[in-house]
This record gives structure tokens, C-alpha cells and sequence, in this order.
């Protein structure tokens, strides 16, 4: 996890144990590892946190023209080396790596910075690694653009496809995590509603002091006087190189409620055509997600939403962008509902994700937060972020009996079960 200081305290290393075990796996053979994720995920401080008792060496790159790069890496690293040249390009930068003897580790940070400044750079590693590489030398390239890094590792065409021994994504943390490193309670429902304004994004977890409220939290990030999330789209949007007022539109157009391409083409005054590179842009920097009915393909159905998929980016344009003028004239009650209604849509989501082969289901009059299928029996579930009392259980589960009998489903599944989840399964 991304180290911070809440309430004068610093937040310990929590969970990626899995991560670790994977850059020590690499590292015990040599080779080429690659590290990505998006921005504030937490990449840095587990590199950083792997490589300090192995004696690695790192440099963040930073964004300039090359010399300047190559003279920012030699600052950084050029006291454990065994030679006092300055390099003049990358080529000869590798080649002083070539001299070095023994097990050693090297972490290029932000490696999208370099490729922007030099595109041969990887062709440049791509030959080092297959030419000069010493046997027990470690490589870690890690970034945050999943353009670039896809360009570079994930393209059949680039030069450095195949060559890493370890591609690793470094995803957001769990709930559990969330409330392990923030010293909160995890049954507690207003754990999970602070959870829903900053996500598995450790670096947001800064925000969060287990003595303050969810309002203080809310002002912190969002709407206080230079706001810590204030211009956060933009800076993933160009960490992505998406660039122009039509991604942010798009983003702004799913957060006040259209979800379907058509819906966010007419609240645009565009052809959904012309939309199709943007939408592509923002699902590949896993900014949009795509949605599908239970059981339909992308092939065979043309029912296909679009949702903001990190809680802090949907709780900006759901509730942020269209409030932000008006929330200081808010009261108390009307905060507390709209901050309700956004951790309900997380909450959907965390459930959801229990069952990965679940999805949501809708048809012209029907919709199900989502259906899975166990033992040949389908489960369709409605989900709740409050409490239930046995009444209204019962009353959800009529309501999704009728559902179901106006739906397509019973012609695919001869038995149904209905479940209904509140906060309760948090404990």
C-alpha cells in the first residue's frame, strides 16, 4: 500500500503479497519484468518497498528531453555503479549496466516518459536484453500509461513483446485492505461509504482520518478549496494521451446518467460513429467499463452500457460535476443522500464482484442487479446498501419473482433462486 500520513501517523505496507512474491520470482532469475497500473495505484511504494532490503537501484523518470532523462537516471543511481562515464544516449547508458558484476536490480519508473522522449528506446532495451544482458541482471520497467505500456509489451509488432519474464499488474486493493490500513471496521457501514469515495487507490486513502466524517472526507477530496481530486480526470486522461473536450464530455454524459452509446451521442449533438475511438481510448485505460446483459455476448446484442469504473472518478461526475456549484447551499440531509446514492452503485459493484461469471440484466421493463448461475439453477440478486428488515426482504424477493416471470430467463433455466443482499454481508 502507498505510504501516508493520517492523523500524524504513517499508513504501513498492507497486503501485495502476491506482487512481491511474483518481482522476487523474477528477480531470482533475471530478466526483464514489467510493472503497470494506473496512476495512485501503489506501483512506486511496492517497488520502492521490494527493492530497499534487496539493494535495487531506482530512478523516476522524469518528463524532458532525453540528455536531461539520462542525466536524472545517472543522479539517481550513478553513485552504485562501478564507473563515472556519462552516458550520451540509451545505447551507451545499457552498455555501463553490461560492466556491472553480480546480482543486481534496476527499476526505470515511469518508463511511458522515456518512450515519449525517444521511441527507439525500446528497441534499444530489446537488444540489450537479448545481447548484453548480464545473467544475473534484473530490469523492472514500470508505468502508469496503459497506452504506452500496451504499445510497448502487450503489441504483437513491438519490439519488446515476449521479452518480459513477468508482466505484472498492479490492480487497486481490496475493501478489506481499505479498512485494514485506514483502522477502520469493516462491518461498519460508514466504513464502506468512506471506501466509496476513494476506491483501492492507496493513494487517496491519505484523505481518510477514522475520527472525521464522511462530509469531511467528501471536502477533502472533492469539493474544499483546492481539493485534492479537483483536476484528477485531466491528469489521468493525459497520463492516457487522450486528449480534447470529447473523453471528458463522454465522462460527463455517463456520470448525469447515459449510459448507452445513443444517450451519450445526442447529449453531445454528435453521431455515435463518431464517438467509437473515444469510447475505445477510455475502456483501454479501464477509465469506462462495458456492460452486457447476463448471458448475451458482444457479438450477438447491441445492449451495451458504459459505467465510470473507479469509485473516486464516478463519485466526480455523478455527483462532483453536476453539484459543485450549489453543494456549499446544501443541507445536511441532501449531502448525506447523494453520498448515499453513489456508495450504493459501489456497494452494487462490490457484490457483484464476489461472483466474477456474475452480470447485471435488463430488458424493456426488466432489470436485475445482477444473475449468475450455480449448479444449473439461476440466482438472480437485488442488492441493497442499508439494512433490510424481514419485511422488506420479503417484499424485494416478490418484487423479483414478478420480474422474473415478465422476463426471457425462465425459458433458459427451469429453477430460480432469489437472493436479496444488504449491508449486512460486510460483517
Amino acid at each position: 500500500m502507498f505510504g501516508a500520513m493520517v492523523s500524524g501517523m504513517e499508513l504501513p505496507f498492507t497486503n501485495r503479497e502476491e506482487e512481491l512474491k511474483d518481482l522476487d520470482a523474477t528477480a531470482k532469475a533475471g530478466g526483464l519484468a514489467v510493472v503497470f497500473g494506473r496512476r495512485r495505484v501503489g506501483k512506486t511504494r511496492l517497488l520502492t518497498h521490494w527493492l530497499k532490503p534487496r539493494g535495487g537501484l531506482y530512478s523516476q523518470a522524469i518528463e524532458a528531453a532525453t540528455a536531461i532523462q539520462i542525466e536524472q537516471v545517472m543522479r539517481d543511481i550513478g553513485a552504485s555503479l562501478k564507473t563515472n562515464i556519462a552516458p550520451k544516449d540509451w545505447s551507451e547508458f545499457l552498455e555501463l549496466l553490461s560492466l556491472e558484476k553480480g546480482r543486481m536490480i534496476l527499476c526505470l519508473d515511469e518508463f511511458p516518459y522515456l518512450v515519449a522522449s525517444d521511441p527507439s528506446l525500446p528497441s534499444v532495451v530489446q537488444r540489450w536484453l537479448d545481447h548484453q544482458r548480464p545473467k544475473q541482471f534484473t530490469l523492472v520497467l514500470s508505468g502508469s500509461s496503459a497506452s504506452t505500456m500496451n504499445d510497448c509489451f502487450l503489441n504483437r509488432a513491438a519490439p519488446l513483446y515476449q521479452r518480459a519474464r513477468k508482466l505484472l499488474h498492479v490492480e487497486p486493493m481490496s475493501y478489506r485492505a481499505f479498512c485494514e490500513a485506514c483502522g477502520l471496521k469493516p462491518g461498519a457501514q460508514e466504513s464502506f461509504t468512506r471506501y466509496s469515495l476513494v476506491g483501492g487507490i492507496p493513494k487517496y486513502w491519505e484523505f481518510v482520518e477514522p475520527q472525521a466524517t464522511v462530509i469531511d472526507l467528501v471536502e477533502a477530496l472533492f469539493f474544499g478549496r483546492s481539493a485534492f481530486l479537483e483536476d484528477e480526470p485531466a491528469r489521468i486522461l493525459r497520463d492516457e494521451s487522450i486528449a480534447g473536450l470529447t473523453a471528458l464530455s463522454v465522462l460527463e454524459a455517463v456520470g448525469r446518467g447515459a449510459e448507452k452509446a445513443s444517450e451519450i451521442a445526442a447529449r453531445l449533438g454528435t453521431a455515435q460513429t463518431n464517438l467509437s475511438r473515444t469510447f475505445q481510448q477510455l475502456l483501454d485505460a479501464s477509465v469506462l467499463t462495458r456492460e452486457i446483459p447476463y448471458g448475451k455476448s458482444l457479438r450477438s446484442t447491441k445492449k451495451t452500457r458504459y459505467r465510470i469504473q473507479d469509485p473516486a472518478l464516478r463519485f466526480w461526475f455523478h455527483i462532483y460535476s453536476p453539484h459543485r456549484t450549489r453543494w456549499q447551499t446544501y443541507g445536511l440531509p441532501e449531502k448525506e443522500k447523494l453520498i448515499h446514492d453513489h456508495a450504493s452503485t459501489v456497494f452494487e459493484d462490490f457484490c457483484r464482484a464476489q461472483h466474477p461469471e456474475a452480470a447485471r440484466y435488463w430488458e424493456a421493463n426488466v432489470e436485475f442487479d445482477y444473475v449468475r448461475q450455480e449448479h444449473g439453477r439461476a440466482v438472480v440478486s437485488e442488492v441493497k446498501f442499508k439494512r433490510l428488515s424481514g419485511a422488506e426482504r420479503r417484499q424485494l424477493e416478490n418484487h423479483l419473482a414478478a420480474g422474473w416471470q415478465r422476463s426471457a430467463l425462465p425459458g433458459r433455466f427451469r429453477d430460480v433462486t432469489f437472493e436479496i443482499l444488504d449491508a449486512s454481508i460486510l460483517e
